[in-house]
């Protein structure tokens, strides 16, 4: 089984050498990195072009910033591989939980899975508590509206049969791709898993970018697709 490894990218000049070569040792039989630079501009692109090229499988240049939706479209519709799995480039998930997010798919048990914070017992960094708030309520108001039981429908560590993710039409530019995915893989009646993951955040000095304006984007993205879903 072939394992293609999306990487969306946007000005992560300090970590996506470090993040390549971790997912370079990790233990798959079979792997297929893609990444996609999102227009960054902060020296990302020259060692991607320089170095980081040589050493994966295809790097995809937006030429204008687009959104880590729009970066995922584009690694999703370029991928060859029987599962996709996307691997943030700041290193806040870790390619140690590979084996942990491939076997419900490996496995043949489910068609998407997804790693949550929030779950098992792998070590977590502890930061935001407004951030845990937020993302417990839009968990919350998603699941009302699927009927799931999710415990972190914004994670962006996710794994997905390539046939399943490659079926379905995304809208969504930015972060509000996170919902809109699970409100598809719902309405299509996808068998969904989720399993404890690591996790370390970081900090806006760090770098870290999702904010306030992107929580009203899931709030709005959780409704629009999952009215969609009802109407029809």
């Amino acid at each position: 089984m072939k394992i293609s490894i999306i990487i969306p990218c946007y000005n992560e000049r300090d970590t996506i050498e470090k993040v390549v070569e971790a997912i370079r040792n990790a233990s798959l039989s079979t792997k297929e990195i893609i990444v996609v630079d999102d227009c960054s501009q902060d020296g990302t692109q020259t060692l991607l072009r320089e170095r980081i090229s040589k050493v994966v499988d295809q790097v995809i240049y937006h030429p204008v910033n687009r959104g880590k939706g729009a970066a995922l479209r584009s690694g999703f519709a370029a991928a060859s591989g029987d599962v996709i799995l996307v691997q943030d480039a700041d290193l806040e998930y870790s390619p140690e939980d590979y084996p942990l997010l491939l076997q419900p798919l490996v496995s043949g048990k489910a068609d998407a899975v997804v790693g949550s914070r929030f779950m098992g017992g792998r070590p977590h960094r502890v930061l935001f508590f407004w951030h845990m708030v937020g993302n417990k309520f839009l968990t919350l108001l998603s699941n009302m509206f699927t009927n799931l039981n999710l415990t972190d429908v914004e994670s962006g560590y996710k794994a997905f049969k390539a046939s399943v993710i490659k079926s379905i039409e995304l809208e969504e530019d930015r972060f509000g791709v996170e919902p809109e995915i699970i409100a598809k893989l719902a309405q299509r009646g996808c068998r969904i898993y989720e399993v404890g993951i690591s996790y370390s955040g970081r900090t806006y000095i760090e770098g870290k970018k999702i904010n306030w304006k992107d929580g009203i984007r899931a709030i709005y993205a959780i409704v629009k697709y999952n009215v969609q879903r009802h109407q029809r």
